[in-house]
């Protein structure tokens, strides 16, 4: 199973997005497994190629992918169309698993692609809603997708590259361009990137458990997540 917490919520909240902007629908069930049974192969994929494809690392990968291609099966065979969104995926899942082949999926390129690719579930689950405002699920897509690139930017420095000003500096200006970003879409956002903002300029003096970011990651998205879904 994953051991990195924040891929849960880059898993979940996508996916609540889409669900919750569109409506349930009954297609959603098969298609969450689906989601998760899909990163679980992607994971374990990456840990196989990390190893040098050391044998013993197969079997979550074929138990996993098995798992994925008979709820990817049930999910298609509830809604078909559902096959389009497949294209958008390609480039994050290869720089994902290339990146991994290479020893370096904690990177940032890989982070981010991985970020890019989590986000765009949310069109999928809004259209398997039947949603038919695109240009409100484009939006909240955008929305997530900027909170979720700031995040990985953010985790690094506070753990992996904690002390590094270049990615400190990188952090705080890419929050900021985000914020001036959401002048576009609503004032509510604004200033909840605003704050994300202040919290990646002014956190990383602190040093801060993984823990305690990792819960203020939660709240974080929670706040994201929903202040989208109201005003978008």
């Amino acid at each position: 199973m994953p051991n990195q917490h924040g891929a849960w919520a880059m898993l979940a909240t996508p996916l609540a997005v889409g669900i919750l902007a569109s409506g349930p629908a009954w297609v959603h069930v098969p298609l969450t497994g689906f989601w998760f049974a899909g990163y679980f192969a992607f994971f374990a994929t990456g840990l196989w190629l990390k190893a040098r494809r050391r044998p013993r690392y197969l079997p979550p990968v074929r138990a996993y992918a098995v798992l994925a291609a008979v709820l990817g099966a049930l999910t298609l065979a509830l809604d078909p169309g559902l096959l389009r969104w497949a294209p958008l995926f390609v480039v994050p899942l290869g720089v994902g698993l290339v990146a991994s082949a290479r020893r370096d999926d904690r990177s940032l390129w890989s982070g981010l692609a991985t970020s890019a690719g989590s986000s765009l579930m949310v069109l999928v689950a809004y259209d398997a809603g039947g949603g038919t405002d695109w240009a409100r699920a484009w939006t909240l897509t955008a929305v997530v997708a900027a909170y979720f690139a700031g995040t990985v930017l953010y985790v690094k420095t506070m753990i992996r590259e904690r002390g590094d000003e270049r990615f400190h500096w990188l952090s705080a200006i890419a929050h900021g361009a985000a914020t001036v970003a959401m002048t576009w879409v609503d004032p509510w956002l604004v200033v909840v990137f605003a704050l994300l903002t202040v919290r990646a300029a002014v956190l990383p003096a602190y040093r801060l458990s993984p823990k305690v970011v990792g819960i203020g990651e939660v709240v974080a998205t929670v706040v994201v997540a929903t202040t989208a879904l109201v005003v978008v």
